[in-house]
């Protein structure tokens, strides 16, 4: 009884001590920030020559919770199937509507490169 107890202990100290997590802090988030936005070279995947979005799946994760937030997550999904295409390094992703439905579609333009976000609009 006495060893288990003593085993409860060291599993319990030891899964006490895996879910500590090393945190880094706001004024460590700022001085990163900083170094990011000056012209310093430092080392980032990012080079803006090869594409970090490869495929359509990731392009519309990333675009959808922008546009839910923008138009409403329901105005969004009624108008899938999306229309997705990679031209020139840019996703082009835009909404369908069933024929002859009066209305818009949103438009979202996302660099492959970088995830930048080039344009956002919905027609009428």
């Amino acid at each position: 009884m006495k060893y288990f107890f003593l085993t409860l202990l060291l599993v319990t100290l030891s899964s006490c001590a895996q879910n500590k997590r090393l945190i880094l802090g706001m004024e460590y988030a700022k001085e990163e920030l900083k170094i990011a936005l000056s012209k310093k070279t430092q080392h980032n995947v990012i080079n803006n020559k090869e594409i970090i979005i490869k495929d359509s799946i990731t392009a519309t994760k990333i675009a959808e919770p922008i546009l839910y937030d923008i138009y409403g997550k329901e105005n969004i999904e009624k108008q899938r199937p999306y229309e997705i295409y990679l031209l020139e390094n840019y996703w082009v992703i835009s909404g369908t509507l069933p024929e002859n439905y009066l209305g818009g579609t949103f438009l979202i333009i996302i660099d492959a490169r970088n995830s930048q976000i080039i344009k956002i609009t919905h027609g009428k």
